[in-house]
């Protein structure tokens, strides 16, 4: 982010624009949305310029700025359109004030949004100059999206924050804000108009100070393979309003930024072979943060009913009395599956699929490794890649074709995804040449679908196999 984005309190404080045309008329009516004191230096205005500084209460000046003018302006925008803007930016600058060079992102030290207004709501576009047609289309779909009457509602909850302090902070005072918003506020609005707002404020915020305030519970929420597009639409809502978040260690930074800022971030994951929370210490913050009245997420990467020690959890939430649902997430067998554009499961090869996990040693050596040597056989094997020569030997061992096809899918459905393609009797081979670091899903008698005749030949990333 080169651009941070704030919003400036410019009431009775002093912006200066320069310039004349239509760049710098625009620029007037924008900054004449604020409570600033508008000044415009313009040499020679036109017609236009001259009626919008008068209606806007701009003060206007018939000439450029020099040495002392722009002392203590908090802005300065500049839409000469010529050398001239450059010598407004150094006489800004030497005044230590920042300046914005219309149309001109390299000259500027601040940069100018899209806005959508509904003040006191305003929501700002920007792509650091990147894409202004995108930013343009965002500005338009919100400007749709967001009705008129917002204002309003922001207007009257505005003025009625002080008086919402009495609801203790935290989730009762959002559960308050949420129903006015989303509920009551809208209700009101439509049938008798904003001048009842505040009644309805009064009448809404006795109702919530009555109210027992609501127990704590735990969502277990499947995150999914590790694209947020992919995540259900409950598991995002779970997220938002999630008061603590307690989170495996593969659910990426992308997904944990959708929860609100203000929530609890609890890293608390399982590592195969690796260091690890104790099962007791997960289900302990769970239950000693639910008891305290939070809404919390335990989010796990993939599905939470797929190697993903659920029923422990639900186990020790129902001894703790503490009120649980579970959220499905696409699981990572059917992200790898995807990733490779094959089905795991297909009439006349097999009638059934394996899904295990190699993480537990003495479990997966007690497979039935002759019925999965069977021709056509396939399974999704995780955390695989450790006891890929074991798995490799025991299926050689019990009859399986050596050229059998394995795909090893890395990090599947995230922007650094990769898909090794290789065969039974080259596997361990092939995945220690290129080692994968990240979480990994064996396929075990699946080839990606482009890539069936070069499978059997060699190891293969997927950009190769296209």
């Amino acid at each position: 982010m080169q651009h941070f984005p704030v919003y400036l309190d410019l009431t009775s404080r002093r912006v200066v624009l320069c310039g004349n045309g239509d760049m710098a008329l625009a620029k007037l009516r924008l900054i004449a949305r604020t409570s600033a004191r508008l000044e415009l230096f313009a040499p020679a205005p036109e017609p236009d310029l001259l009626q919008a500084a008068a209606e806007l209460g701009a003060a206007l000046h018939q000439r450029l700025p020099v040495a002392g003018d722009l002392a203590k302006a908090a802005l300065v925008y500049t839409a000469l359109g010529d050398e001239g803007d450059a010598a407004i930016a150094r006489l800004a600058r030497s005044e230590g004030v920042l300046v914005n060079v219309v149309d001109n992102l390299e000259a500027s030290d601040f940069i100018t949004p899209s806005i959508v207004d509904r003040a006191p709501l305003t929501v700002a576009i920007a792509t650091e100059g990147a894409a202004p047609v995108l930013a343009r289309a965002i500005k338009t779909d919100l400007e749709a999206r967001l009705p008129q009457g917002l204002g309003a509602l922001t207007r009257a909850g505005k003025g009625f924050r002080h008086a919402a302090e009495a609801l203790p902070q935290g989730r009762r005072r959002r559960d308050f804000w949420a129903d006015y918003y989303f509920d009551a506020g809208p209700k009101v609005l439509a049938e008798v108009g904003e001048e009842l707002l505040d009644h309805a404020l009064h009448d809404l915020l006795a109702r919530h100070l009555a109210r027992a305030p609501r127990p704590g519970r735990v969502d277990l929420v499947g995150a999914g393979p590790g694209d947020p597009e992919l995540m259900t639409l409950r598991a995002r809502r779970l997220l938002d309003a999630a008061d603590v978040v307690i989170h495996d260690r593969l659910v990426p930074q992308q997904i944990l930024d959708l929860a609100r800022r203000e929530a609890v971030f609890i890293a608390m994951g399982k590592e195969g072979f690796g260091p690890s929370a104790s099962q007791a210490e997960i289900n302990a913050a769970m239950i000693a943060h639910a008891r305290a009245g939070a809404q919390v997420v335990r989010l796990k990467a993939g599905d939470p009913t797929v190697f993903a020690r659920l029923d422990e959890e639900t186990e020790a939430l129902d001894a703790a009395g503490v009120d649980w649902a579970v959220v499905p997430g696409i699981t990572a067998a059917s992200a790898a599956a995807a990733a490779i554009g094959t089905s795991l499961t297909r009439r006349a090869r097999n009638s059934d699929l394996r899904i295990l996990t190699a993480h537990d040693l003495e479990g997966f050596a007690e497979q039935d490794w002759r019925a999965l040597a069977r021709p056509g056989a396939v399974a999704a094997i995780y955390m695989g890649l450790r006891a890929s020569r074991f798995l490799q030997g025991r299926l050689l061992m019990h009859g399986a074709d050596a050229a059998t096809p394995v795909t090893a899918v890395e990090n599947a459905s995230r922007p650094n995804q990769r898909v090794l393609a290789t065969r039974l009797d080259r596997m361990a081979t092939d995945l220690g040449a290129e080692p994968p670091t990240g979480p990994v899903v064996l396929l075990f008698g699946l080839a990606p679908k482009r890539a069936a005749e070069v499978a059997a030949n060699a190891a293969l990333p997927l950009e190769e196999l296209a």
